[in-house]
């Protein structure tokens, strides 16, 4: 008997334990149906991240193409509208960030700033040159023996550049070859043009204004305060820095212990870099509003803490050469 009622004991089987069978089975099934409306809702996702990435590729081109074109004419007008399709160009870039693969942002980016390169260059070329005189000879009255002609002068040493005044350097207008210095710029200095801060060594930099584009290279021990930048920074080679910006698109290269505050519209890329902390941009000067609105920055966008490094691939750990700045130091020194 006790072999007889064993079966029953079984849920699997019979008897009571009938039950619970076709309740896994409809589990099972529905478990089945998500996993197929997933999969398939993968797919089309897939499909329009596709459809975004070729027309993201069609319309970059084709933009690209008309900026070079308008870069190779000989009149500002030309030149002005090359800079204005080309911070559209950014602007269609920063955008497509979200679906693009690193590999894509990183060609688009090489791409804009070449052509920022160039449209700088360009401007430079059209810049009016200093022109020269040559003065006539003096006629004698009359022939007479040839005098010896006395030595030439001297060639006077070339000045250095004003302490805190801005010159023209290679790719731009800015500062050069300074040290110790406090160095600013005003917003008349500053409107749209490509600014470059090169080979400063423990200096403060004010920039109060909206620049086009701004180039810090080869600087150490430096703090630089800016306003709103209508496209694209770049770091380069900087050690020890601090810059506080807000800008579309900021590229910071081989620059390491350097503290940087941010406001941008895309997604900012280090590369070759260690020690580089991000902070929310925080700086404030009278009329800074009148700037960004000149800017055409989105104010309520800012992805001051989305950093992509190009030397960390490693999905889902975070990279060693950046990191976030406690909020306790948050406060921008030599303000």
């Amino acid at each position: 008997m006790e072999a007889a009622d064993a079966p029953a004991a079984n849920g699997d089987v019979g008897g009571p334990g009938l039950g619970p069978v076709p309740e896994r089975l409809q589990r099972r099934e529905r478990e089945r149906l998500l996993e197929v409306e997933r999969r398939k809702q993968e797919r089309q996702s897939q499909t329009v991240e596709e459809e975004k990435s070729d027309f993201f590729a069609a319309a970059f081109a084709r933009e690209r193409e008309a900026v070079e074109l308008l870069l190779g004419g000989a009149d500002a007008a030309r030149l002005e509208e090359a800079a204005s399709r080309l911070q559209a160009l950014q602007k269609l870039l920063n955008d497509a960030v979200l679906y693009l693969a690193p590999y894509d942002v990183r060609l688009g980016q090489e791409a804009l700033a070449r052509l920022q390169g160039a449209l700088a260059e360009r401007r430079q070329e059209l810049q009016p040159k200093k022109r020269f005189a040559f003065q006539s000879r003096r006629k004698d009255a009359a022939p007479g023996p040839a005098a010896k002609a006395p030595p030439p002068p001297p060639e006077p040493e070339p000045e250095p550049a004003p302490p805190g005044r801005a010159v023209h350097v290679p790719s731009g207008f800015g500062f050069a070859d300074r040290e110790a210095q406090t160095l600013q710029m005003r917003r008349e200095e500053l409107r749209q043009r490509d600014i470059l801060l090169t080979a400063l060594s423990g200096c403060t930099v004010r920039l109060y204004g909206n620049p086009n584009t701004l180039r810090l290279t080869k600087a150490r021990g430096c703090t630089v305060l800016c306003g709103p930048v209508s496209t694209s920074v770049f770091l380069d080679d900087c050690v020890d820095c601090v810059l506080a910006v807000a800008c579309q698109q900021l590229r910071t290269h081989r620059t390491r212990d350097t503290r940087i505050f941010l406001q941008v519209t895309s997604r900012a890329i280090v590369e070759d870099c260690s020690g580089v902390r991000f902070a929310p941009y925080s700086w404030s000067y009278p009329g800074i509003d009148q700037d960004f609105a000149g800017s055409g920055l989105d104010r309520s966008k800012n992805n001051w803490r989305d950093v992509d490094d190009f030397n960390w691939l490693a999905r889902g750990v975070a990279s060693p050469n950046w990191s976030i700045l406690p909020e306790e130091e948050w406060t921008i020194q030599g303000d």
